[in-house]
């Protein structure tokens, strides 16, 4: 049976809708699996229903009607059953006020909300036309849901289950997976819930084994790395020389990179720390130990700010030990970018620190040895490849530094090339947050708060989700450039103060934050953009209006700005108290946060959709039982050898599947 797709209602438009998406032959067009299931097998009651997905059958009692705010239309209809009545509402669809009479008796699935002054109600639902399990595909350009729901009918039927399957039946076995036709059928036609954990189960774990399989192969390398020698340098004498006494655990990560630095082979190392773990030291000291064996170190960051706080920090803890530093950035006028880019190539710059300007044309570096990337997932493997491209005659050795922690089991997928340090030690005398959530309707203590702080010499930040007010009217959020004049002109009335933003012009940038460095401003004003980098020890209150908007691991990173002295240090969230709030209130400890992240609002959301788009095309990568397992599975694979001959064959399989989407998606 031939695998391309010669199918029954696919005309040449249709085939090249199909080929668009990277749908070429039978196989891959089974792999487009369904994003969710419309479950409407029984409908409920209305007089039972309760918050979260339903599926309910009633009466229409009168005819849709639809209202228009701004250009935004709701479509509002009433179903009835013999246990109550049911409120619609469809938010921008209009068409939906066509699609349903009076008196019809219809099948509708959707959310039920349940607003506790207006009951419940039932949104956006889908008007189900048959009962059972229905998958629901992501939309096809130029390809009606009724052709393709038809095609994969046709492919179940086509489809060569021999080349399809590559696991050996013991090894479906030892594992509990079902044959790969048998979940393609689970996944497109279930009959039950349990069918589709089945398919899940199996594709889930065979997508999963391959991309870890080939993350690890990308971090095997036979090239040769610089070999550094530890007489030039001693970590002890390091960290004597240094203005604090280190953390076990910045000992400890340090004597790790060394040893890894002083082998032949480059060294790939992410040291992953809580905010204030000390992970800027660590990179400090790795820098002196190349730049003594006579290597240059180049440090990226990925934003301006970030970049500034590094060459002020070298300047305090590398510029006592006689190491020159210097700064590389974009925005650089013509003849302050030619003198750093000559200190970069003589190596009168023996670290420099920079934004992606490090990677651009032009820059020669004398002798790369070493390459740190911070906030590495901001960064894609292409930039970390490009940065060490530089390097001429060998490969340097690259750390990676991150200050989100990341769970281990996600770890495992995005780093399974590096060797990881984790940093979960504070330096001694640093104060936890105190941590608190404030309903929006008392912000005028909270104002008060501040100005309070600020008699008291005290500096405080208000984080914004916005920069300009929303097209929304009715929208409470508040944006920065509006609070910040709201402020000025009322509860702030003659405080200090200062604005920020992302896409503030650079002069202006600066300007607003050397006020607050300098404690000219008493308040800084601001959205995201003071997440990494702002080290200002007098800054003791963090607010964060809508603090719902933003994900744990962001606010746990904006509360990490204050609490950098000695006095005591708060964090206010603005907003209703919910349960991912009330975690923030509960821990200081990153990880637990970043697992409760990830467990609330999934991989995708937790990294940032952005940068990791393309890992919300593995499948199961939302079960992170499934990707400990698949890890473990790799791991005796690799400690067994009477399980060569397989692993050859998977590993195969991984280079074809994913190598090459790994290193243009530029993931980890």
């Amino acid at each position: 049976m031939s695998s391309e797709l010669n199918l029954r209602g696919l005309g040449p438009k249709r085939k090249a809708a199909l080929i668009a998406e990277g749908i070429t032959d039978l196989i891959s067009l089974l792999n487009r699996l369904p994003r969710s299931y419309l479950y409407a097998q029984e409908p409920q009651k209305i007089s039972s229903l309760s918050a979260g997905e339903a599926c309910v059958e009633g009466v229409v009692l009168a005819a849709p009607s639809i209202q228009y705010y701004g250009g935004r239309s709701i479509v509002r209809a009433r179903i009835a059953d013999d246990s109550g009545a049911l409120p619609i509402f469809w938010f921008n669809q209009p068409w939906m006020v066509r699609q349903l009479q009076k008196g019809q008796k219809v099948l509708l699935a959707g959310l039920v909300q349940d607003r506790k002054n207006a009951g419940i109600s039932l949104l956006n639902p889908k008007i189900v036309k048959e009962r059972g399990i229905i998958p629901q595909y992501k939309p096809l350009p130029g390809l009606p849901g009724k052709v393709f729901s038809s095609l994969i009918d046709q492919a179940l039927v086509m489809v060569d289950e021999s080349k399809a399957e590559f696991f050996p039946d013991s090894f479906l076995k030892q594992h509990g997976l079902c044959g790969k036709h048998q979940a393609w059928v689970y996944a497109h036609r279930p009959d039950s819930p349990h069918d589709i954990q089945l398919a899940q189960r199996r594709l889930g774990f065979e997508s999963l084994l391959m991309y870890q399989l080939a993350i690890r192969l990308m971090g095997q390398t036979q090239d040769e790395g610089p070999q550094m020698q530890d007489g030039a340098f001693s970590a002890q004498d390091f960290w004597r020389r240094m203005p604090f006494s280190p953390t076990g655990a910045q000992s400890r990560t340090l004597q790790q990179i060394l040893a890894d630095m002083g082998r032949q082979q480059p060294m790939r190392r992410l040291v992953q720390g809580d905010v204030g773990s000390g992970k800027t030291a660590v990179a400090f000291g790795a820098a002196a130990f190349a730049i003594r064996n006579g290597y240059q170190c180049a440090l990226m960051a990925p934003t301006e700010l970030l970049a500034r706080q590094h060459q002020a920090s070298a300047e305090k803890m590398l510029a006592p030990l006689g190491i020159k530093s210097g700064l590389l950035l974009g925005g650089m006028k013509s003849q302050e970018r030619r003198e750093a880019l000559d200190s970069i190539k003589t190596g009168n710059w023996q670290l420099v620190i920079g934004t992606h300007a490090l990677i651009s044309q032009g820059v020669v570096y004398q002798k790369l040895g070493l390459v740190i990337t911070d906030e590495q997932h901001r960064f894609g493997v292409k930039q970390r490849q490009r940065l060490a491209d530089k390097a001429e005659g060998f490969v340097p050795h690259i750390l990676a530094l991150s200050a989100t922690p990341i769970p281990r089991s996600l770890a495992l997928v995005l780093y399974g090339d590096l060797k990881v340090s984790v940093m979960d030690e504070l330096p001694p005398g640093r104060q936890a947050v105190k941590t608190r959530i404030v309903p929006a309707g008392k912000r005028k203590s909270l104002y008060a708060y501040i100005r309070e702080k600020a008699l008291a010499g005290e500096q405080s930040y208000l984080v914004c989700p916005l920069v300009e007010d929303s097209e929304d009217g009715d929208s409470e959020q508040q944006s920065a450039v509006a609070l910040y004049e709201q402020l000025k002109n009322g509860a702030l009335q003659g405080v200090g103060m200062a604005l920020t933003y992302g896409s503030q012009p650079a002069e202006k940038k600066q300007e607003a934050l050397s006020l607050f460095y300098q404690n000219k401003a008493a308040v800084l004003v601001s959205t995201t953009v003071i997440e990494v980098g702002m080290d200002v020890p007098n800054a003791t209150t963090m607010v964060i209006e809508d603090a719902d908007m933003f994900g744990l691991a962001q606010l746990h990173q904006l509360r990490g700005r204050v609490g950098r002295g000695s006095k005591e240090s708060w964090c206010f969230l603005v907003g209703e108290a919910n349960e991912r709030l009330r975690t923030l209130t509960q821990t200081t400890d990153g990880f637990v946060i970043a697992e409760k992240d990830m467990e609330l609002r999934g991989p995708g959301e937790f990294l940032g959709t952005r940068q990791h788009g393309r890992l919300l095309n593995i499948y199961g990568i939302n079960n992170m039982r499934l990707v400990e397992e698949t890890s473990q599975c790799i791991n005796r694979l690799l400690e067994d050898p009477e399980q060569e001959t397989l692993y050859r064959l998977l590993k195969k399989e991984a280079e074809t599947r994913y190598l090459d989407q790994i290193r243009d998606a530029g993931l980890h």
